[in-house]
């Protein structure tokens, strides 16, 4: 269960702006920068459709991100539409990091975007991305996209999929201050689980070719996040900054276009924590899992761990928490008071039974737990 946990600081931090810290990767092979950027989109209609299905699923493997290594991480992708399939990590305290796909009409040509973003201490930002490459070779497929304005030179993301195998990588230039995009991020999964998504599939009716947000018209230059200096931006990214992780509040503020106000088929699990003398002053770890991590009498198992679908810590000074963007389903919610610690669940911490908890499509559902006391 080590690997489960200490990874969450250093990953909120440089994953969630797309931005950089030291001990950067040069790409491959970047793109010189151009004063004008063509997007060239891929029209699936042709090829590359196949991409939002691939993305079902929950994905468990190893991540990186820059010197940072783990060897358990884990995506929860399911289809919210019949055209748009989402996953995201809760971080907890820090804030959350998304990635979804969904079909649009963009310059044009009937595509694929991915949407990425998040909250992190108060910073809201998404940015855009368009599938210009998709190649199809040795058994593996691949599919990159690129920022909707500034292309490679800006940002881009890799995906490559082998059977039930998944590579991911994510090239940053910090939404266009550097000159070259480094990389920032890989992922190497195994698809677990597909039964998940597949019965969201058959709820949403997923999957059509059909346009799930129409970006036909590109974006609103105004609210367009553009570098201190610049005239133009070079990101389709937006960003608002207030003094709370309030998502509905800055994301009107930042002049996104898609928000998660217009999401269909998700939920949201207000958590309410009573905390008892023993574990005032503990850091928590929150599960969500389809799997009860406890026994009936409260005391922590290993093996449903692999069961994990979001993972967030909350500090030692909260005692509340709200997941967004939730998945409808059955969930098992497990609260694991790091009473020695040690930044993993384990011997000396303390915790309760795993309570069940149903999230219906766009449900805003609250749960207490009060007793958390079991010492492990």
């Amino acid at each position: 269960m080590k690997t489960l946990r200490i990874l969450f600081v250093p990953l909120g931090i440089c994953l969630f702006l797309f931005m950089s810290c030291d001990k950067e990767e040069v790409a491959p092979t970047p793109t010189p920068p151009t004063e004008d950027v063509e997007i060239n989109p891929t029209d699936i209609n042709e090829k590359g459709f196949e991409l939002i299905e691939k993305m079902q699923g929950h994905w468990i493997g190893y991540n990186q991100v820059l010197s940072w290594e783990w060897d358990w991480f884990a995506f929860d992708y399911r289809p919210i539409s019949p055209s748009h399939v989402f996953g995201i990590y809760e971080g907890g305290t820090l804030g959350n990091l998304f990635t979804s796909f969904f079909v649009t009409d963009f310059e044009g040509t009937r595509t694929i975007m991915a949407r990425n973003g998040g909250v992190l201490s108060g910073i809201y930002r998404t940015s855009y991305f368009v599938l210009d490459s998709v190649r199809h070779e040795n058994g593996s497929d691949y599919y990159r996209l690129v920022d909707a304005i500034g292309g490679q030179q800006t940002m881009y993301m890799e995906l490559s999929f082998t059977d039930d195998s998944l590579y991911w990588n994510a090239y940053t230039s910090r939404l266009g201050e550097n000159v070259m995009p480094t990389r920032h991020f890989s992922f190497r999964g195994e698809k677990k689980h597909l039964e998940l998504a597949n019965n969201a599939a058959v709820e949403v009716g997923f999957p059509q070719n059909t346009p799930t947000w129409d970006f036909s018209d590109g974006f609103m230059e105004e609210y367009l996040y553009v570098i201190p200096g610049e005239e133009k931006a070079k990101s389709a990214s937006f960003l608002a900054q207030a003094e709370n992780n309030d998502v509905f509040t800055l994301a009107d503020a930042s002049g996104d276009p898609f928000r998660i106000q217009d999401h269909d088929h998700i939920g949201a699990l207000q958590v309410d924590i009573n905390r008892n003398t023993e574990i005032d002053n503990d850091k928590l770890f929150l599960y969500l899992s389809f799997e009860s991590l406890t026994d009936a009498n409260g005391y922590m198992l290993t093996e449903p761990f692999e069961s994990t679908l979001l993972f967030p810590d909350i500090a030692s000074t909260r005692d509340e928490f709200l997941f967004t963007y939730l998945h409808p389903g059955d969930y098992y919610l497990t609260i694991i008071a790091d009473h020695n610690d040690d930044g993993i669940p384990g011997a000396g911490d303390i915790t309760h039974v795993s309570q069940a908890v149903t999230i219906q499509s766009n449900g805003q559902h609250q749960i207490s737990i009060t007793d958390i006391n079991i010492q492990n």
